[in-house]
């Protein structure tokens, strides 16, 4: 036998995800918001084409609790959170394990920056940032490349990279190429600021959030929270309505079936929680994980996992 038995992640590790979990709990606590669990296992998978969802038989292990805990809301449960476990396949690396902690709550009644100024007191609470900064995508692009990401051509987009990065496609569509400045322009020189949230995302990667019209364009009330550059929560100021939600899954069931992947069946209980009325609410999932990589200084997933993907 091989010392592969061992953990991952030493005893102060350990201990110190004992005391996250316990100060995320005592900070929610503290404002009456409600602990809440949903099942692992559900029937259906997320649509989103960028993840890949984990199978078990006729079930399928839950990419974000999500759309459970959409429906307690849409039942009147009022703010919640949740600590769960969830899972993404393919994702391993550095910051990525298929098996991870997410933390998720919603919020009745607050929009988008009302949600990033309470991730931001938790986030500040246990680590060491004291201070935290807000910018729209829109204004990030500008900043660092000069560009308008709202309107600018995929051929613009593509220009702009060329002149950056030693990389093409043929074909690529505009979010290919937001994605690619984003994470290997921009990302890279986030590092020194801090708590950053980036707002506002264009309105082809609203995802589950509202849209907002500016002048000729509209953007999605999203935003993502980066911690001395590292991606650390994403959150909506939700969309409500469930015709446009049931839109969008079938729009994500295209993209699905051009790419090549599996078909994947539209939540329809969720659909039926939005018609029966959702409150208007923002919610965010932040990654424990990286929240604990972050207070402790480590720089890999696995040395704050009692085992990873390979080893458990």
């Amino acid at each position: 036998m091989t010392d592969n038995w061992k953990p991952c992640a030493d005893l102060q590790a350990l201990r110190a995800r004992a005391g996250l979990l316990h100060a995320v709990r005592d900070f929610f606590d503290h404002r009456g918001v409600l602990e809440v669990e949903t099942p692992l296992l559900g029937q259906f998978p997320v649509t989103d084409p960028q993840m890949e969802p984990l199978c078990s038989g006729d079930r399928y292990l839950q990419t974000s609790p999500e759309y459970a805990m959409k429906r307690l809301l849409a039942a009147g449960s009022g703010p919640i959170f949740q600590v769960s476990k969830a899972f993404r396949a393919g994702e391993c690396g550095a910051r990525h394990n298929p098996e991870f902690s997410l933390l998720e709550w919603y919020r009745p009644g607050f929009e988008q920056h009302q949600l990033m100024e309470e991730v931001a007191q938790l986030v500040m609470q246990v680590t060491g940032f004291d201070s935290w900064e807000a910018c729209s995508y829109g204004q990030l692009f500008q900043d660092y490349l000069a560009v308008d990401p709202h309107q600018a051509s995929a051929e613009e987009l593509a220009d702009c990279a060329g002149q950056r990065l030693e990389t093409s496609f043929d074909g690529a569509g505009r979010d290919t190429w937001l994605d690619l400045l984003l994470s290997h322009v921009i990302e890279p020189q986030l590092a020194g600021r801090g708590l950053l949230f980036i707002y506002d995302y264009p309105e082809s990667q609203a995802a589950l959030s509202r849209l907002r019209p500016i002048g000729s364009y509209k953007v999605g009330e999203r935003f993502e929270l980066y911690a001395a550059g590292m991606e650390l929560a994403n959150g909506f100021f939700e969309l409500t309505d469930a015709v446009e939600q049931q839109q969008r899954f079938q729009r994500d069931q295209q993209q699905l079936a051009k790419s090549g992947q599996s078909h994947r069946a539209i939540d329809h209980r969720l659909i039926a929680a939005l018609q029966a009325g959702l409150p208007e609410c923002s919610g965010v999932a932040l990654g424990l994980d990286r929240l604990l990589m972050l207070c402790l200084g480590r720089d890999r997933i696995s040395e704050v996992l009692a085992f990873d993907w390979h080893g458990a």
